[in-house]
């Protein structure tokens, strides 16, 4: 059997990316884009509203529990057009959670809170901390049992979208083993949240201090499928990651080459010297090589289970390395041919970038991904 996965679409992908391309295009024009910086929440609650209605949130819940019963392969097309469009939502990290509860939660969680999900509400994870281990087991956090349940102390950091989250997956030891919890997320005091300052100025992160939060025994998830269940949402992540910073590199794109195209030096369109144009052909060719990666990851995404087979794993961080590649270098070319504009906060190539850096930085960059790759491959 091959190690690498296959590529291809399906029929519901291609539904789905045309009503997403036309969604995402109406709704988040840059104007919006740069007006919801300036908001607390950082999203519309009106489209949020509607991308529920849409059922985008239901696409890869099962149908037992309100859900369309599709994959992750169905939901790819979607963020990689909010990427594109820079449409900010608790998408990515409401997607993460019901993912999470997917794979390890208990009857009851299921039936409870991926129902609310496919519904329409946020949801998100805690499970990075201080240190950036991108390694979702190594962590401190900590639950002991007590009378009234679980008592957790710790940090966690770079939990997105908290505020807007009904519900939230928290990591925790418990006798010195990583355990995951879910819980109502207005079980947590407003003191224990602080917003995080990002790079990333149109996404919304936050720190989450655990001490003194206490926690019902029934917000335990499945202690047999912990691991399984990390190693799921390490790759769901990595997947919509890859599938967001691939549609920014086509907006990239897009948006230099209309530069080029009308900005004038000596008399001549700056599009028309050698300098500008072999990079831009550069930057097209990593980006179709980082949509093939994308789209061939999505389709084989299901083949990750059972263990011994890494042909998903391979074609997810084959993807999220290629896209973070394909980004950085359109981002910077773009903020390098807008001259000194591109150095301005008004150049919307500085938006780009900052996606770039910011997605790195979760869940794995370009160098973290290869090297697990030559461990996989080689």
């Amino acid at each position: 059997m091959s190690q690498f996965g296959d590529i291809g679409v399906t029929e519901a992908q291609l539904d789905l990316l045309t009503a997403a391309e036309r969604f995402c295009r109406e709704q988040s024009p840059m104007s919006s884009v740069r007006a919801l910086i300036e908001t607390d929440l950082g999203y519309d609650a009106d489209v949020w509203a509607e991308i529920g209605a849409l059922g985008w949130l239901a696409i890869a819940v099962p149908e037992d529990f309100g859900g369309v019963g599709l994959s992750m392969t169905e939901v790819v097309p979607v963020m990689e057009q909010m990427g594109r469009y820079m449409l900010h939502s608790p998408f990515f990290a409401t997607t993460l959670a019901a993912q999470a509860i997917v794979m390890g939660g208990t009857q009851a969680q299921k039936e409870t809170h991926l129902a609310a999900i496919a519904g329409g509400a946020a949801a998100t994870v805690a499970l990075s901390e201080a240190g950036g281990n991108w390694d979702l087991t190594a962590i401190s956090s900590t639950a002991l049992m007590t009378d009234s349940g679980y008592r957790l102390s710790g940090e966690k950091t770079f939990v997105q979208d908290l505020e807007a989250a009904r519900t939230i997956i928290i990591s925790a030891k418990v006798d010195g083993a990583v355990q995951l919890f879910c819980l109502d997320a207005d079980t947590i005091p407003a003191k224990a949240i602080r917003r995080e300052r990002i790079i990333d100025d149109i996404k919304r992160s936050y720190a989450l201090t655990l001490d003194g939060l206490v926690v019902p025994d029934t917000a335990l998830m499945d202690g047999g499928k912990v691991t399984q269940t990390l190693e799921h949402i390490h790759l769901v992540a990595n997947l919509l990651g890859a599938a967001e910073m691939t549609g920014a590199a086509q907006a990239t794109i897009d948006y230099t080459v209309d530069y080029l195209k009308t900005r004038k030096q000596f008399g001549k369109l700056i599009g028309s010297f050698q300098a500008l144009k072999h990079p831009t052909v550069d930057a097209y060719i990593d980006y179709e090589k980082s949509r093939s990666l994308l789209y061939a990851a999505a389709f084989s995404f299901g083949d990750q289970w059972p263990q011994n087979d890494k042909r998903s794993e391979i074609a997810t961080r084959m993807a999220k390395a290629q896209s973070d590649k394909a980004l950085s270098y359109a981002a910077d070319r773009s903020i390098q041919f807008h001259g000194g504009f591109g150095f301005t906060y008004d150049c919307d190539a500085q938006l780009y970038r900052r996606r770039a850096i910011f997605n790195a930085s979760q869940y794995g960059d370009a160098h973290y991904h290869k090297k697990k790759l030559a461990q996989l491959i080689l």
